[in-house]
């Protein structure tokens, strides 16, 4: 306790590192999460073969949406471990700004991660209580809105479900159930380079074109 009965403020620098602990350490639990919910899926995928070596279909579509549903979980994990690596780059951002400028600055960076982890039922509390912290280190503007919407009003609809779990009984059986997954579409990106390839090779052409039409000039004079 301080003067007045008031509890000091932390040091800038020791906070900034507890939390960076902290994201480390809650990095470290999702990556035992993500491991633990992998050996449960090599379990459900034996049980699926041996029910389609059975000809159990029924078996195998629920065993299917076991492993759909582990993998949607596995993504959503390691969107989480995307942002708490950013929130700890921006922890090493911050400690060099306190050593230039003296003291913590706020990042729009940091907020919004937190709005996103905070979704998280593995990380939503330990999430809040650091957000009241950086808060008051004045990082974040304001209080994150704990009235969020759950997840499981962003699920897929029942058709998108329906086809993922075909893609992994094709997969899981060779091909005797579900059916093939379609060739993935091409990304504007793709889109982008094979437009910019055409354009290269047409005026290649054109480039050649000039090039025989200024040699037949050269022919023509010298004759």
């Amino acid at each position: 306790m301080g003067l007045f009965g008031k509890t000091p403020s932390k040091d800038p620098k020791e906070q900034v590192q507890e939390w960076t602990h902290k994201i480390r350490k809650e990095g470290n639990q999702l990556d035992r999460q993500i491991r633990s919910i992998q050996r449960e899926e090599e379990k459900v995928k034996r049980s699926l073969k041996q029910a389609a070596q059975k000809n159990d279909r029924d078996t195998c579509v629920i065993l299917a949406k076991e492993i759909v549903n582990a993998r949607k979980a596995i993504n959503r994990i390691y969107t989480s471990k995307a942002h708490l690596s950013s929130i700890q780059m921006q922890m090493k951002n911050q400690l060099s700004t306190l050593r230039v400028a003296g003291s913590l600055q706020k990042s729009t960076e940091v907020m919004q991660a937190m709005q996103s982890l905070v979704r998280y039922p593995e990380l939503a509390g330990i999430m809040r209580d650091m957000s009241k912290e950086m808060m008051k280190a004045g990082i974040i503007e304001e209080m994150l809105d704990e009235t969020m919407d759950s997840l499981e009003e962003s699920e897929e609809l029942e058709e998108e479900a329906s086809k993922e779990v075909d893609k992994v009984l094709w997969e899981i059986t060779d091909g005797k159930l579900g059916e093939a997954p379609l060739p993935p579409e091409a990304t504007p990106a793709d889109k982008a380079s094979a437009s910019a390839a055409r354009v290269e090779v047409e005026e290649d052409d054109e480039e050649g074109e000039e090039l025989q039409e200024m040699q037949s000039r050269l022919a023509s004079l010298r004759s």
